[in-house]
């Protein structure tokens, strides 16, 4: 791999190159966090949750801790009460 010269735009923005990002497996929704470091700059690719798979576990949770009843509006109710209090 032959490094390549990219130029940031006008907005600041870096193309990064093709060969990167398919090696990386970069999709143009992945997340970075910058880390200033001496001369230059270091770009961490961040993990994002699964919210689909984080809602499922938590929702999984909550019936733990209900048991099999049904969540009601007083209990929705009673829970913004109580959070509200702290």
């Amino acid at each position: 791999m032959d490094a390549e010269i990219v130029k940031m735009s006008s907005k600041g923005q870096l193309v990064v190159p093709q060969d990167i990002r398919e090696d990386a497996g970069f999709k143009p929704s992945d997340r970075f966090v910058p880390f200033q470091v001496k001369d230059g700059v270091l770009f961490k690719k961040l993990k994002m949750p699964d919210l689909k798979v984080e809602f499922n576990s938590l929702a999984k949770e909550i019936q733990q801790q209900f048991g099999a009843r049904k969540v009601t509006p007083d209990d929705v109710k009673e829970a913004v009460k109580w959070a509200r209090k702290r």
